[in-house]
């Protein structure tokens, strides 16, 4: 069977179908929530209708989505164990994108019929480190633990941790600076049913619910599109293993760049000893959690970027590579621009012009490894579209008339937004994930509280506890799921 121009099995392609499916589905349930959530304030303030605000927040969702960097995306991808990133068309490969998807989507469904504002993102970590546990726990010769990126979990987290917290006390600023600033008490009152504010508010109210809605695909949009890449990656490496559009230019400078970084690699690793799997093992080591930088290592690097070097010099685009070379040309760009990265976070690099050299070989790499095809952006943003088109309104009542004793007002409106806005954009340029479900339930609270409006304690306890819940489920969840496919794939059916 013949996809993308490279020739597949059947089960192969049935693979691919049924996990491009899932992580749709992915996307699509995450617009029940996060998308939910950026519509909530124009709907309960009147400005739209609520089947206009759902298509504005769906196509400011596919502008974000068009417009994203990929950087958030690889930042969800990195989590994952280094073994499986390099190896999803193995049978764990398998078992990893099916347990990782289904967990986050259980969860999310669930959180969704109680009509509880629960974070995708925190779903998806949580069931990426289930998985990494999991596969360190089966996988023999692998320490407990060590399969999860705990460094970058660790960023994760804290931006997941204090986005929510800087969400409630900056909407909480905002509304109090607004009302020293503007003096308009039509801003301060509840909506009257019925009726839509007056031009000029409601005109604010939908710039705020545009500018969310763009956010959240910018970032929410991207955490599917790793996953979506690497499936295919995995599945049909000639197509998707490296950049299609790069050309001569790009090559060359990587060649260029390689030539540079050479001197600075051979003043560690004179000798050169480490080649082959040998030096591809050695990378994968240092990469776990635990890994610790050698003079084998350096040896390593040493050879490999000379390797990178050779292999594309004179090339006018990876086309001109076998399938299998291209596979193995990721693997190593991977591995050794990884690695670099992690030498100079660790400070195992200091001499400012080696930092840079390091920085921006890999940076150049990068481009060629870490790009998401413009159709997966199509395919996620539209998949986020219809989820909120079709699941919106559980949670949006949910914002809209629970979180607060009384009814969200424009300003109040106005300034979730913005802050959840801001936010949501500060951490895509930085490559983080943050949850807009989050952050927009935050800065409504925030906003209730300072307007000293009540909140609603039922409420609120049923949020803290999902989102106290959501880590800890779904990485039993991941885990569970994981290991189970893990014996079925390979004991029932034999598969490596």
């Amino acid at each position: 069977m013949e996809l993308f121009g490279e020739t597949v099995s059947i089960g192969s392609a049935i693979f691919l179908f049924l996990a491009l499916f899932l992580a749709l589905s992915f996307e699509f349930v995450n617009g029940f929530h996060d998308t939910a959530n950026a519509v909530a304030t124009v709907i309960y303030t009147h400005s739209l209708k609520p089947n206009f605000a759902v298509v504005l927040s769906g196509i400011l969702n596919l502008t974000g989505v068009l417009l994203s960097s990929g950087a958030v995306a690889y930042s969800i991808v990195s989590l994952l164990p280094v073994e499986l990133v390099l190896n999803v068309g193995s049978g764990a490969g398998f078992a990893m994108v099916f347990s990782l998807l289904l967990a986050a989507i259980i969860w999310n469904l669930g959180t969704w019929y109680l009509g509880i504002p629960a974070s995708s993102s925190h779903t998806l970590v949580g069931s990426i480190m289930g998985v990494g546990l999991a596969n360190s726990l089966v996988t023999p010769g692998h320490v407990f633990g060590e399969g999860v990126n705990w460094a970058k979990a660790a960023d994760v987290f804290k931006s997941l941790l204090f986005s929510p917290i800087f969400g409630f006390f900056a909407a909480a600023l905002l509304l109090w600076l607004c009302k020293l600033i503007i003096k308009n008490k039509a801003l301060y009152q509840p909506p009257e049913p019925g009726k839509a504010p007056p031009w000029w508010i409601r005109g604010i109210l939908i710039f705020t619910c545009s500018g969310v809605s763009f956010a959240h695909g910018s970032n929410d949009g991207q955490k599917g599109m790793g996953l979506i890449v690497l499936i295919l990656v995995g599945i049909l490496p000639g197509a998707f293993a490296l950049n299609p559009a790069a050309g001569p230019d790009d090559l060359q400078s990587i060649v260029n760049e390689t030539k540079i970084t050479q001197p600075y690699l051979d003043k560690q690793a004179p000798l050169m000893q480490v080649s082959g799997q040998d030096a591809i093992d050695e990378m994968s080591d240092y990469m776990k959690p635990t890994g610790k930088p050698t003079l084998r290592l350096w040896d390593s690097l040493a050879g490999m970027n000379r390797q990178i070097g050779q292999e594309l010099t004179g090339k006018t685009g990876f086309h001109d590579l076998t399938s299998e070379q291209r596979k193995n040309i990721r693997r190593d760009i991977y591995l050794f621009s990884e690695s670099m990265l992690k030498l100079i976070k660790k400070k195992e690099v200091t001499d400012p012009t080696e930092v840079a050299a390091m920085s921006s070989l890999a940076k150049k790499m990068n481009n060629e490894t870490k790009y998401i095809p413009t159709w997966v952006k199509f395919a996620v943003a539209i998949a986020l579209g219809l989820g909120t088109m079709i699941g919106w309104k559980r949670i949006v009542v949910t914002v809209g008339e629970k979180i607060g004793k009384t009814h969200l007002t424009y300003a109040q409106g106005a300034s979730a937004e913005l802050v959840a806005m801001g936010t949501i954009l500060t951490a895509d340029t930085l490559g983080l994930p943050v949850s807009t479900t989050h952050i927009l339930s935050s800065g409504v609270a925030g906003t209730m509280w300072a307007n000293k409006s009540g909140l609603q304690g039922d409420t609120i306890r049923s949020i803290l506890l999902a989102w106290v819940l959501t880590l800890p489920v779904c990485v039993l969840l991941g885990s569970a799921l994981f290991a189970g496919s893990f014996y079925i794939l390979f004991n029932l059916f034999g598969v490596k």
